[in-house]
């Protein structure tokens, strides 16, 4: 079995900033104590980002913001993505529908990087696109800023999404700071060949009944795939926790906003049973998640045979296993349903061109190109019109073994039980505990208990 040993160097790499010199521009530490770093400094950047941002003579509800350009006037929209939006078609598109718009793309490699570049540019008041995204896993930290972000209330709107989407991004003042993009019900993805060469089952009916309906039976299924392969059972331990803490309905912070990760008996139970798995039981590939080493690994031999697959992780596996066959979704998720991920496009109140803004964020997340996005990235909708669309539930993947991706996926949303409370830390947090995990699995440098204790003194300093 694969257990990669020479990715540390590459794996700091991944998390270094993409902002350069914004005043709040964060820095990451790198080695043995990343960890304790990153969240200390997630504690510090929480501090000099409130009082930049009131020292910033902004304006509170876009007042000192002047559109560029009148009606028919040419206008340039700068349109900030992470990871793959499926978004370059529909920009064409929307320059064709309106010859007066030109959209600049700046597409950031991974969903921290974005917020950080947020971040940045929020504190400097400058530097943010006109439209920029929101992951769900950091929307509560930027409500804390409503005056920073325009108000997209608009009646005609308000019953586009699926409830949950659109009341997570209304603020306690009824205001609107996102539209909804994606979600991301999970499902099982596959490589079917390493299957067949384990001599397991491999068809994805088969392989959803083989992987059980717990959390256990998917790490038992693995402990028989390991056995009989050189491949790990999944790339990393990152990967799965996304799956596994997904399904804790208060996993970190109380209603109060209290920090409870480290007191709460649930996540450690996961944590141990994940780094049972993974180091004891030797199912893991010992991969950073968004690593060079984890994308590179797509196209090895020698790789994994599963990952936790929400809807947007089709484009990206895809994209890094090009001309790799054998890759297979099966309907089932370990625990049972779980939502991973899923966007909202903001309109800072810094930018320019509001109006023109707000038009094309309406339109990007309008159902029609949620469609389109699903087709070319596996971007799922949250739009209840896309979501009962024939063209949606019809949709299969041709890189995925023609597999009915759209059925699927429909049926994985319909499993999802639960929403996870995530308070203004939750990424702090969660970043924390990977890294707790990946000090483990990634870096071999502790234990499990003695990287659970530097765990918990980052959640002190949080407090």
């Amino acid at each position: 079995m694969m257990r990669t040993t020479d990715h540390h160097h590459e794996h700091d790499e991944d998390h270094s900033t993409s902002a350069s010199a914004a005043p709040l521009a964060p820095t990451r530490a790198a080695g043995p104590a990343r960890g304790r770093s990153r969240v200390l400094q997630g504690v510090a950047l929480t501090s000099v980002l409130t009082l930049a941002l009131t020292a910033c003579g902004g304006s509170a509800d876009g007042e000192d913001s002047e559109d560029a350009a009148a009606e028919g006037e040419d206008v340039t929209l700068s349109v900030t993505t992470f990871n793959e939006f499926g978004y370059e078609d529909l920009f064409e598109e929307y320059e064709e529908l309106n010859e007066n718009i030109t959209i600049e793309h700046n597409k950031i490699d991974t969903a921290e990087n974005a917020r950080d570049s947020l971040r940045n540019s929020l504190g400097a008041g400058q530097g943010a696109s006109d439209i920029e995204p929101i992951e769900v896993d950091w929307l509560a930290e930027f409500q804390q800023y409503p005056d920073r972000f325009e108000d997209l209330t608009d009646p005609e709107l308000e019953d586009r999404w699926l409830d949950w989407k659109y009341e997570d991004a209304v603020l306690e003042d009824g205001s609107l700071i996102g539209y909804g993009t994606d979600s991301g019900p999970q499902a099982v993805c596959y490589r079917a060949d390493l299957f067949e060469e384990a001599g397991l089952p491999s068809e994805r009916e088969e392989v959803a009944e083989f992987l059980g309906d717990t959390w256990e039976d998917y790490f038992d299924a693995g402990r028989e795939f390991v056995a009989e392969s050189e491949s790990a059972w999944y790339s990393g331990s990152d990967n799965i926790w996304q799956g596994m803490i997904n399904q804790v309905e208060v996993p970190y912070q109380n209603e109060e906003g209290e920090v409870i990760a480290d007191e709460n008996p649930e996540v450690r139970d996961l944590y141990d049973q994940l780094l049972q798995a993974s180091v004891e039981d030797e199912l893991s590939a010992g991969l950073a998640q968004w690593s060079g080493d984890w994308s590179d690994a797509f196209q090895r031999e020698e790789t994994f045979a599963t990952m936790m697959c929400p809807g947007w992780m089709l484009g990206i596996i895809e994209g890094n296993a090009a001309e790799v066959e054998g890759w297979d979704i099966a309907n089932t998720f370990p625990g049972g349903g779980g939502n991973w991920g899923g966007s909202y496009l903001t309109v800072p109140s810094q930018g320019e061109n509001i109006e023109q803004a707000k038009e094309l964020a309406a339109w990007l997340t309008a159902p029609e190109q949620q469609l389109k996005a699903f087709e070319v990235v596996g971007a799922f909708p949250s739009t209840t019109e896309a979501l009962e669309a024939d063209e949606l539930l019809s949709s299969t993947n041709e890189f995925f073994n023609d597999a009915p991706t759209g059925e699927i996926l429909a049926e994985r949303a319909d499993a999802v039980e639960t929403q996870p409370l995530k308070g203004t830390e939750y990424l702090t947090i969660n970043v924390a505990i990977q890294d707790a995990i990946n000090r483990v699995d990634v870096d071999g440098i502790d234990d499990p208990d003695a990287s659970w204790e530097k765990f918990v003194n980052d959640m002190e300093a949080l407090r």
